[in-house]
C-alpha cells in the first residue's frame, strides 16, 4: 500500500525529553487474562511496529449518517455512500495529523522516520521498546501461559494532555489476545481460525440414523425445515452474491460439500464458493477434523443450499503460519481502513507481509474485494477481553460499511450470558473462575452489525409451531454491552422489555441502566443441523449456524430489490426494530439463555470438601 511520509508537516524539529509533556493515561487494559502469567520485561533493544490511530472527523455523526440511508422512513433510505465519500467525510483532520507529529517529533522521533496511511488514519513507525516505554509512559512485559505460548503488551499507557483528544488508539500497547494457540496451530496469532472447544458449532455425539423429513425437524434440521420454518419460496432472479468470512486454518472440504448436496441439494454436488484469498490464505485440507471442518463445512453447505443458485463468496483470511482476526477482513473489504503493514494489533490480528518461514510475503490485502452486500461472520471474542477504544475504532467501521450498503451479520456466541468457555465477570467486570456477573460478546454488541441468536423447534413440536430459545448442546448468546450505549433504534424495544419482562437480575449481574445496546437483534434456528463433515453426516448446534441463514435470507431479499431497480438493503437493524415490519417476525417467548450461574455438579467436588472439614452443613451445600 502506497505511504505518504510526514516530511512535508513541518520543519526540523530540536529533540526534547518527552517528559516535558504532562501525561494523562489513554488506555488501560480491559481485563488481565486467565492464566497467564507476566514472566519478564521485554527487552530494551527489540522493535515494536507502533501504529498512532488518529481520532477522526464526524464520528459524533455516524450513527446520524447511518440511519440516514438505512431507517425506511428516511427520505434518504437506500442512498449508499461511495467509499471516496466516506474517507472524505472521516478522515482525521490536518490539525490532528500535525498535533500527533509534532508531538512524536519533539519527543526525539524524528519526521524522516515517520508514515501516514493513504486514509490519514494511523501515523505508523518503528520504534525500540525503550523509545516506546518512555513516549508512553509505561512498561512492556513478556507474559506466558502453561501451554508455552508468549504475548507481550503494556498494562496502560498515556499520552500528552494536549494530543488525547487526536489519539483514538494506540497498537501494539494493552490489548491482549486472550486464547493460547494450541500445540496443533502454536504459531498461528491471528487466533479466530484456531480450533478451540469453546468456540464454533458444537457437535453432538448423536448419529444421524434416521431420513431426516419435515416430520422430524425437531430432531434434525435441514434446508427443507429452514424453508418450511421461515416461508421461503422464492425464484431468483439475478445473480446476486453473499459473502461468508472463514479464519485459516478453518476451512472447507470439497467432499464433505458433496456429500451434504448429493442429498439436500443436487444440482450444487461440484459447485464451489468462489475464493477470495486474504493476506495469502488457503483453503487447507492438511488438518481435517470438525475443528479445523466444522465451521466452514456447517457455513457453506446452508448458505450455498438455500441461495441456490446464486454464487457465495468466500472471503478466506490469512496465512497458515500466522492467522487472522477482524480487522484483516475488514482491510481487505474496506480500503480505507487499510493502514500500514495492516495497522492491526499483533496480538489479535496477522501482521502482513509475514517474516516467519513459511509466511505470505506479499502485502497486505488491502481493498481487494469490493464491500459485500450481505457478509456473515461466526467468529467473536469476550467484549470484556477489548478496550473501549479498540471495540468502538472497529464499531465505526462496520458503521462506515453499513452506510456502502452492507448487511454484516454476526453470531452471538453459544455460551448464554457467559462469555467463550463459560467464562464469567467478577463485580469489577474482570474474566474470573467462577464470576457471577454476564459476559456479552464482541462484534455482537456494536450497534452497527446485526446480531444473530439461536432457536430451537423444540422437542415434540413441529415446523408449524412456535420456536423457543436454543437451549440444547448451546444456549444462545445475548445480553446487554459494559461498552456502547444504547442506539436509538432499539430505545423503545429495550425499555419495554425491561419494563414488561424485568430479568430476575440485579446490576451486580448485567448493566440494567437501560442506556446501553442489547443483543441479537435477530434469532434463527441454531439446533440439530445435520452436515457433512468428514466424510460422514453429523448433527451441530451454534449460532455459527444461525448467521449465515440469516445472511441467505436477506441475500433473497436483495436479489428481489436489485431486480425491482431497488438498491440492496444494507443495514436492516432500524427496519427490523420499526414497526412497520414488526408482523415479519416472531416473539420468542420459551426458553432462556443461561450462564454464569452456579453448577451444583461443577463445584460439588468443593462442597463436599468443606462439608468434610466441618465448615459447611449438607442443607448449606446442597443449596
Amino acid at each position: 500500500m502506497r505511504l505518504l511520509a510526514l516530511l512535508a508537516l513541518s520543519g526540523i524539529c530540536l529533540a526534547i525529553p518527552s517528559n516535558r509533556f504532562k501525561h494523562v493515561v489513554h488506555e488501560r487494559r480491559a481485563a488481565d487474562p486467565l492464566d497467564w502469567v507476566r514472566s519478564r520485561r521485554l527487552e530494551g533493544d527489540k522493535i515494536l511496529p507502533m501504529r498512532f490511530g488518529l481520532t477522526q472527523q464526524n464520528m459524533d455523526k455516524i450513527e446520524e449518517m447511518l440511519m440516514a440511508v438505512s431507517h425506511p422512513g428516511s427520505p434518504t433510505y437506500g442512498q449508499h455512500w461511495s467509499a471516496a465519500k466516506v474517507v472524505e467525510t472521516f478522515s482525521p483532520s490536518d490539525d490532528t495529523i500535525e498535533a500527533v507529529a509534532n508531538w512524536l517529533a519533539e519527543s526525539g522521533i524524528s519526521r524522516d522516520r515517520l508514515r501516514l496511511s493513504i486514509n490519514k488514519g494511523w501515523i505508523e513507525v518503528n520504534t525500540t521498546v525503550a523509545e516506546t516505554e518512555d513516549l508512553l509512559k509505561t512498561e512492556y512485559h513478556v507474559y506466558s501461559h502453561p501451554s508455552g505460548d508468549e504475548q507481550l503488551g503494556c498494562h496502560s499507557y498515556s499520552v500528552p494532555a494536549h494530543v488525547k483528544g487526536h489519539i483514538d488508539i494506540i497498537k501494539p500497547t494493552v490489548h491482549f489476545n486472550h486464547r493460547p494457540a494450541p500445540q496443533s496451530a502454536r504459531k498461528l496469532s491471528g487466533g479466530l481460525g484456531i480450533p478451540s472447544s469453546h468456540t464454533g458449532p458444537k457437535k453432538s455425539s448423536k448419529k444421524v440414523t434416521i431420513t431426516p423429513t419435515l416430520a422430524n425437524c425437531d430432531e434434525m434440521i435441514t434446508l427443507d425445515c429452514l424453508r418450511a420454518l421461515y416461508a421461503v419460496d422464492y425464484t431468483r432472479i439475478l445473480i446476486t452474491s453473499s459473502n461468508s468470512v472463514e479464519f485459516t486454518p478453518q476451512s472447507f472440504l470439497g467432499p464433505d460439500l458433496d456429500l451434504f448436496f448429493g442429498n439436500f441439494s443436487p444440482s450444487l454436488v461440484g459447485v464451489r464458493p468462489k475464493a477470495v484469498l486474504i493476506d495469502g490464505a488457503i483453503v487447507q485440507t492438511t488438518n481435517q477434523s470438525f475443528g479445523f471442518n466444522g465451521e466452514s463445512d456447517l457455513d457453506l453447505e446452508y448458505s450455498m443450499g438455500l441461495t441456490n443458485p446464486q454464487p457465495i463468496t468466500l472471503l478466506q483470511t490469512g496465512d497458515i503460519v500466522e492467522g487472522a482476526g477482524f480487522d484483516n477482513w475488514l482491510d481487505a473489504v474496506d480500503a480505507s481502513f487499510c493502514t500500514f503493514e495492516g495497522g492491526d494489533d499483533p496480538t489479535q490480528d496477522g501482521i502482513y507481509p509475514d517474516p516467519a518461514p513459511g509466511g505470505f510475503k506479499g502485502p497486505e490485502s488491502c481493498g481487494i474485494v469490493a464491500p459485500p452486500n450481505v457478509v456473515s461472520i461466526s467468529y467473536s471474542q469476550d467484549e470484556s477481553t477489548v478496550t473501549p477504544a479498540f471495540a468502538n475504532r472497529q464499531c465505526s467501521e462496520y458503521a462506515k460499511l453499513g452506510i456502502m450498503g452492507t448487511s454484516i451479520f454476526y453470531s452471538s456466541g453459544d455460551s448464554g450470558v457467559a462469555g467463550n468457555g463459560d467464562v464469567c465477570l467478577n463485580a469489577q467486570g474482570r474474566p474470573v473462575s467462577k464470576g457471577k456477573k454476564f459476559n456479552p460478546g464482541f462484534p455482537s454488541t456494536c450497534p452497527f452489525v446485526t446480531a444473530v441468536g439461536a432457536t430451537q423447534v423444540n422437542p415434540g413440536s413441529t415446523v408449524n409451531d412456535p420456536e423457543g430459545a436454543c437451549e440444547q448442546v448451546i444456549f444462545s448468546g445475548g445480553g446487554f454491552s459494559n461498552i456502547f450505549p444504547i442506539p436509538s433504534y432499539q430505545s423503545d424495544a429495550v425499555n419495554n422489555f425491561l419494563t414488561l419482562h424485568p430479568p430476575p437480575y440485579t446490576s451486580a449481574q448485567f448493566n440494567n441502566s437501560r442506556t446501553v445496546r442489547a443483543f441479537p437483534d435477530l434469532s434463527a434456528n441454531g439446533a440439530n443441523y445435520v452436515i457433512g463433515i468428514n466424510g460422514e453426516f453429523g448433527l451441530v448446534f451454534g449460532t455459527s449456524a444461525s448467521s449465515p441463514v440469516v445472511g441467505s435470507l436477506i441475500t433473497l431479499v436483495n436479489d428481489a430489490r436489485i431486480a425491482a431497480g431497488k438498491k440492496p438493503v444494507g443495514f436492516i437493524n432500524p427496519a427490523i426494530y420499526s414497526a412497520a415490519f414488526a408482523s415479519a417476525f416472531n416473539d420468542i417467548t420459551s426458553g432462556g439463555n443461561r450462564g454464569c450461574v452456579r453448577n451444583f455438579c461443577q463445584e460439588l467436588p468443593d462442597l463436599l470438601r468443606k462439608f468434610q472439614a466441618g465448615s459447611m452443613s449438607i442443607q448449606a451445600a446442597y443449596h
